[in-house]
């Protein structure tokens, strides 16, 4: 027969045969001297993914952890290293007769762990005795110790201890906090160490797809790295008039506020101050400080503990392509004042409601956001000029501005009581609307409202007052006519009506070219 290979069909009938019986061997236990032939390893020739490894061997000795203690008996939410929910309610909505409540209150468990681990209820103790309320996660800027943090992580505290990565712990003191940014700067005074820092990156640079790496102490676990990256800059999230936050997608967790997120190069780009979370957890969506804010306002509260600002007093909302159109604006840009208040200086200067602040110094106004920022980087007592439009045409006044007040938001409050009055109830048929005079005679009360209406659309409700309409005061159906119908001869296509309510004031813009 002739060969296979230069092997013959005898030798091959032989191996396989000793391969068989060790084959048998193995499976039986039994004693063999067969070495196996291993495999070669798996090997993927892809290409090399960018490890995180050096950033955070870099920074990881600049992050700390926080450690907050007051003689407040209520606990923060970075306190808690769990957030239970039962059926969309938290354990301290439980009702006290609910077998979960009265269960753990009796044996300890979820809801009653306190700071240090200890189970069942909490001991009672004195009103001036200090415990830990807090825990949140901070950063070193210098080697001499001063910590940047968030304001919620240390506010109301009495006592605060910074712990470094490799456990050591030191105390601190606070030098000064900004609740309208979240920020807060603590001190460690150790005169005979020199601690690791960190540096602020340029945020300018920033771009929506960068790496980010967040470092902090979620849960209480001590340092925590994650990654994700800028998913979007500008975001306003509702918790002031300064809103202007990174958002990314690195996983943020309770616990991580006052953590910074690292940029490439070891440099904090933000600093992580809030979570979007329905259930509490991370879900990816986390928002940081800007670096380029925290830069300002650090320095600010390093040299004298505080920040002031400087305030206009003017109630303000945005100018909508409607409200734009309805004032003669070519662009729905800059602020809509809708009251100054009392006493203020943009008051004193002359500044009305139905008043657009176009600029600031020559410099264009985008919004009320942009605005707030910056009438609030000037200093108190500075004088600055802002452009406005009034009436359909341009106006300049100067403005000598105030102190923003400690608790002072950035717009007035109305307390405008705009219950309908009795009186002949009127319609305004093209606007939906059925009105009649307020009290006082000042404005007409929305007494019904056609659900199918524009206005309806806007969000009017009966029992608003009209006060007025195109900047002027309106106290009868027929002064609503007049004004729109010079409106309408001047080409406009909507007007600006001010309503009130017992929430405020403010402007809507309705079309009036029906009928």
């Amino acid at each position: 027969m002739s060969e296979i290979k230069g092997r013959s069909l005898k030798s091959i009938l032989k191996a396989s045969t000793a391969a068989g019986l060790a084959a048998v061997m193995l499976a039986t236990a039994a004693p063999m001297a067969v070495t196996p032939a291993l495999a070669e390893p798996v090997a993927v020739n892809a290409p090399q993914v960018p490890s995180f490894g050096d950033v955070v061997e870099a920074v990881l000795p600049a992050v700390v952890s926080v450690r907050v203690q007051s003689n407040k008996r209520e606990v923060t939410s970075d306190e808690s290293n769990f957030s239970f929910n039962f059926g969309g309610r938290g354990f301290e909505d439980l009702p006290d007769d609910h077998p979960l409540k009265r269960f753990f209150r009796e044996f300890g468990g979820p809801g009653m762990e306190g700071p240090r681990g200890e189970r069942g209820p909490r001991a009672e103790r004195g009103p001036g005795r200090l415990r830990p309320t807090a825990q949140g996660s901070g950063f070193f800027i210098s080697e001499d110790g001063y910590v940047v943090t968030n304001n919620h992580v240390i506010d109301d505290g009495q006592a605060f201890t910074v712990v470094l990565n490799d456990g050591k712990e030191y105390d601190a003191k606070l030098v000064g906090k900004d609740s309208r940014t979240d920020l807060a700067l603590l001190k460690v005074d150790q005169k005979d160490v020199k601690f690791t820092y960190v540096k602020f990156a340029d945020d300018s640079k920033v771009r929506v797809g960068d790496w980010v790496v967040a470092v902090g102490n979620p849960f209480g676990l001590g340092g925590t790295v994650t990654a994700g990256i800028i998913s979007a800059r500008g975001r306003n999230i509702g918790s002031g008039p300064y809103d202007d936050y990174l958002q990314i997608d690195a996983a943020v967790n309770r616990g991580n506020s006052g953590g910074p997120g690292f940029n490439l190069n070891g440099e904090v780009v933000g600093i992580n101050t809030a979570i979007f979370s329905p259930s509490g957890g991370n879900v990816g969506i986390a928002f940081a400080i800007p670096a380029s804010v925290a830069t300002d306002v650090i320095a600010k509260l390093k040299e004298t503990g505080s920040v002031s600002r400087g305030w206009l007093g003017v109630q303000i909302q945005p100018v909508t392509d409607d409200i734009a159109e309805s004032v003669g604006l070519s662009e729905a840009k800059g602020a809509l004042v809708v009251a100054p208040q009392e006493g203020s200086p943009g008051a004193a200067a002359g500044i009305k409601e139905g008043d657009v602040v176009t600029a600031v110094n020559g410099e264009p106004v985008e919004d009320p956001r942009d605005l707030a920022r910056r009438i609030a980087a000037f200093a108190p007592d500075s004088t600055v000029d802002v452009s406005l439009w009034r009436d359909g045409k341009a106006v300049e006044v100067e403005v000598k501005l105030g102190e923003l007040p400690a608790d002072q938001t950035a717009s007035a409050d109305s307390e405008t009581d705009a219950m309908p009055s009795p009186g002949a109830e009127e319609e305004l048929a093209n606007l939906g609307l059925s009105v009649r005079p307020a009290d006082g005679g000042k404005g007409l009360a929305i007494v019904d409202i056609d659900p199918d209406s524009d206005a309806a659309d806007k969000g009017l409700k009966a029992g608003e007052t009209i006060t007025s309409v195109n900047n002027q005061a309106v106290s009868s159906v027929a002064d609503v006519k007049r004004v729109i119908d010079q409106a309408k001869k001047d080409g406009r296509t909507r007007a600006l009506f001010q309503v009130e309510s017992d929430s405020g004031s403010r402007f809507v813009a309705l079309p009036i070219n029906q009928g």
